[in-house]
């Protein structure tokens, strides 16, 4: 048991006495002790400290990363979205063109005349205004109003 036990008995007189050195050895240990909660102290800081800061960078890059893939993913939902509208504005112009052309043959059917056969009208209108014009020695003024137009419809037999 050497150095550990602190008192031994004597047979002969039954009294305790201390071993030669255990107050040494006690208070070494203790100072070990003391010494080894403080380094711990010591060694546990500076773990912490590093952990922080570790977590910091790991934090920044983190962060970094997220803002480049949410500028890629917006370039990508503007382009995907720049897309989907060019289509979308095809596909529109394309119903109109489409719209327009139905009403331009109903509207021929019912007899109603279109732009073009109005400016060909009107184009000819000036010429024979210019044709009075020079006959007569007056100018013709064109821009009269136009005269009420009145039209029959009849209604076709139902055969």
């Amino acid at each position: 048991m050497g150095h550990f036990a602190i008192t031994r008995r004597d047979n002969m007189a039954g009294k305790k006495k201390p071993i030669k050195g255990a107050v040494d050895s006690a208070q070494q240990l203790w100072t070990a002790g003391v010494g080894a909660i403080t380094k711990a102290q010591e060694e546990s800081n500076r773990v912490l400290e590093n952990l922080v800061k570790e977590g910091h960078e790991i934090q920044e890059r983190t962060v970094k990363f997220a803002d480049q893939k949410v500028v890629e993913v917006t370039g990508k939902v503007s382009k995907l979205a720049g897309s989907v509208s060019s289509k979308a504005t095809q596909h529109w112009d394309k119903l109109e063109q489409v719209f327009e052309e139905r009403v331009a043959r109903a509207l021929g059917r019912l007899g109603v005349p279109t732009n073009k056969d109005v400016q060909q009208l009107s184009e000819r209108i000036d010429q024979l205004s210019a044709a009075i014009a020079e006959l007569t020695g007056k100018k013709v003024d064109t821009k009269a109003p136009a005269a009420k137009r009145t039209t029959t419809r009849t209604k076709k037999s139902a055969e």
